[in-house]
C-alpha cells in the first residue's frame, strides 16, 4: 500500500517540478501582454488577443539584440551595478543571479559545490566561507540544502578534507536539488 503512494507522490513532485519553469514562463508571458496591451487597449476601439504578446515578444527580441551589441553590453553592466548598490533589493537581486548561475564575481555566495559524506551515503553542499575553528585548523562552513526545497537546510563546519569538491556551477547543482537528482551533475 505504501508503494503506491510513494510512486505517486515521486510523480506529483516530478510533475510539479518539470511544469513550474513552464507554467512561470506562460504567466510571465500573459502577465506582460496584459500589462502591454492594458496601455493602448482603452484608447482604440478594436483589439486582437495575442497582440500583446507578438508585442513581448518584440519587445524580449529588443532586449536581447541590445544586449548583444557593444554598447548594450556596457550599458547592461552598468545597469547591473545599479541594481546591486539598491538598498535591500540589491541583496535580493544579487541572491538571484547567484541561484540562477549568472553570478561569476569573486564574492559569490556560493564559492564551491561539494559533496559531504553523510549516513552512509553522500550530500550535496555548497561551500560558503573558510575561517579559523576554535581549535585553530581550517573548517569549511558547508550549506547542505533540502530537496526539492533548497532554501532549508543546515550548515555544516567541517575541515576541508571531509569535502569532495565538484566541477559544477551553483545553479546546476541547485538544478538538481529541485529535480531530485534528475538533473546530470558530474561527480
Amino acid at each position: 500500500m505504501n508503494a503506491p503512494l510513494n510512486h505517486v507522490a515521486r510523480c506529483l513532485v516530478a510533475g510539479l517540478v518539470a511544469l513550474l519553469p513552464i507554467v512561470g514562463v506562460l504567466l510571465g508571458i500573459v502577465w506582460l501582454e496584459g500589462a502591454l496591451s492594458a496601455s493602448w487597449r482603452a484608447q482604440v476601439d478594436w483589439y486582437v488577443p495575442g497582440l500583446g504578446m507578438l508585442l513581448a515578444a518584440a519587445a524580449i527580441y529588443a532586449v536581447g539584440l541590445a544586449v548583444t551589441t557593444f554598447v548594450g553590453r556596457w550599458l547592461w553592466r552598468v545597469a547591473d551595478r545599479g541594481l546591486e548598490r539598491l538598498p535591500l533589493l540589491g541583496s535580493l537581486y544579487q541572491s538571484l543571479k547567484e541561484v540562477l548561475g549568472y553570478d561569476s564575481g569573486r564574492e559569490r555566495f556560493f564559492q564551491a559545490v561539494v559533496t559531504v559524506a553523510c549516513d552512509g551515503g553522500e550530500q550535496i553542499g555548497f561551500v560558503t566561507g573558510e575561517f579559523d575553528g576554535a581549535d585553530g585548523s581550517r573548517r569549511l562552513a558547508v550549506f547542505v540544502p533540502g530537496s526539492p526545497n533548497p532554501t532549508s537546510g543546515r550548515l555544516l563546519l567541517v575541515p576541508p578534507a571531509a569535502v569532495h569538491r565538484l566541477d559544477a556551477r551553483p545553479a546546476d547543482a541547485l538544478r538538481t536539488l529541485v529535480a531530485m537528482g534528475k538533473s546530470p551533475l558530474r561527480p
